[in-house]
């Protein structure tokens, strides 16, 4: 006969259980945080509106009400920071940086603080050593460093390229072209099992970098959104025109300069070729070829990662140096194209591709928001809406981040002054919130000289 325990000692014994759990449960509650009383600048685009109470449980935002609203103070325990004469715009989007190669963990994590205590929440890393990428994107997650959010590609580029240095330095152990997150690809690779190999490494992307046809980029692009993936581009892969990787499907496109080539009279056959983009082919201010291209990038939904900071950066580099070798494109060709494309409506991202010294105290996204404010010549409440809502939708994460709203990520900053009067006032920043935990800017550790050189 079976000796089964009495049905009202297992009943007991399962409530004594739950009571005794509860007050962990109780404890492990999100806590609520009211950011009382703030100029909310959302991301949008939308006007500022003031007096407003942004309550945050855990790390989600849950309501955004007017100040004073009694949602705002439904749960006594509540923390209530006072932001009465502050601004708070979303956390910033850096949709173009650099973070392995070759594998630098202190340079990185060094980067990753400078971003987040600057106000910046996710950045996309577009082709380094995954192996280092995913860990500092898993202790970026978690909060056992301070950084934004990563999100990263594996690259797929034509045979040729792998014989560039950086690909070594970037997939240490494994034969150039092999390595699942930096794959050579020819008319013989079986694409299904490249980009099976490549979202195996936590990618959210495929970049599809140099040296492919057009063909192959559509080829490529069908079988990556297929399984899943975005596609991120360079905008002239070479030998395949800008055109052939819009009309492909590429999620967004990288270097404003390199859509310059479309007005020549022929492509360059590789990327390895640096001849500079013929400027005489650009009519002067809005080229007529660019306006289709642009019109195509609009139709299909394209995003440009601009870049341009960059060259004119680079520009300025150059002319201090006449045995410097020319640009693919000038400064000033690039401040007109991203100017054309913006007022054709192509949405902008704002991307960096730089690393900027000890000395710089700021994220380097900044670089990229000033150029498009004040060379460009865009509106701060436009810039704003492309360093977030757009960064967000580059990613394809614009449902979890990109802008302040209730059910979306506690991503957002806070400054002292008003960025829409003088974009520079980004500069003001109190704190940084992101996925509720505050970053105040008045306890940066800032960058040294040995974490940059990898010495720290």
């Amino acid at each position: 006969m079976l000796n089964l325990p009495a049905r009202p000692a297992t009943a007991a014994m399962l409530i004594a259980s739950l009571l005794a759990s509860a007050p962990a449960a109780m404890a492990d509650a999100p806590v609520r945080t009211v950011y009382a009383d703030a100029t909310l600048i959302d991301g949008t685009g939308a006007p500022a509106l003031t007096h407003q109470d942004i309550i945050v449980e855990g790390e989600r935002i849950v309501a955004i009400v007017p100040h004073g609203d009694p949602a705002a103070q439904e749960a006594t325990s509540a923390m209530i920071v006072d932001l009465s004469g502050a601004y708070v715009i979303p956390g910033l989007i850096d949709t173009h940086v650099h973070m392995a190669t070759p594998p630098a963990p202190a340079m990185a994590k060094a980067m990753l603080r400078r971003n987040v205590y600057g106000g910046v929440t996710a950045v996309r890393d577009m082709a380094d050593d995954v192996r280092s990428v995913a860990e500092l994107a898993r202790e970026a997650r978690y909060e056992e460093i301070p950084g934004p959010d990563i999100y990263y590609v594996a690259l797929f580029a034509g045979r040729m390229f792998f014989a560039d240095p950086r690909v070594a330095a970037a997939s240490q152990g494994y034969k150039p072209g092999t390595a699942p997150w930096m794959q050579a690809i020819d008319r013989e690779t079986d694409l299904k099992d490249a980009v099976t190999l490549a979202r195996g490494t936590g990618a959210t992307a495929i970049k599809i970098y140099a040296d492919l046809p057009g063909d192959l980029v559509a080829a490529i692009t069908e079988e990556a959104q297929r399984q899943g993936l975005k596609v991120w581009a360079h905008s002239a892969v070479f030998p395949s025109k800008p055109s052939e990787g819009i009309d492909a499907g590429v999620d967004t496109v990288s270097h404003v300069c390199y859509l310059a080539y479309e007005t020549g009279t022929q492509m360059l056959d590789a990327y390895e070729d640096r001849t500079p983009v013929d400027e005489t082919y650009l009519e002067q201010p809005e080229d007529p070829v660019m306006a289709g291209l642009f019109a195509r990038m609009v139709d299909h939904g394209t995003i440009l990662d601009a870049t341009g900071s960059l060259f004119v950066l680079q520009e300025a580099e150059r002319k201090a140096d006449p045995n410097a070798k020319p640009l693919r494109c000038t400064g000033a060709a690039t401040t007109r194209l991203t100017r054309q494309a913006w007022k054709a409506g192509v949405p902008i991202s704002t991307g960096t591709d730089t690393v900027s010294g000890a000395d710089h105290a700021w994220p380097d996204v900044f670089d990229e928001l000033f150029f498009l404010a004040e060379d460009v010549g865009m509106p701060a409440v436009e810039v704003i809406h492309s360093a977030t809502e757009v960064g967000a939708e580059a990613i394809g994460v614009a449902d979890e981040m990109g802008t302040v709203a209730p059910g979306k990520l506690a991503n957002f900053v806070v400054l002292a002054d008003d960025p829409l009067a003088d974009i520079e006032n980004i500069r003001s920043i109190r704190m940084t919130v992101k996925r509720g935990t505050q970053y105040r800017r008045a306890d940066y550790p800032p960058v040294t000289e040995e974490e940059l050189s990898g010495e720290h």
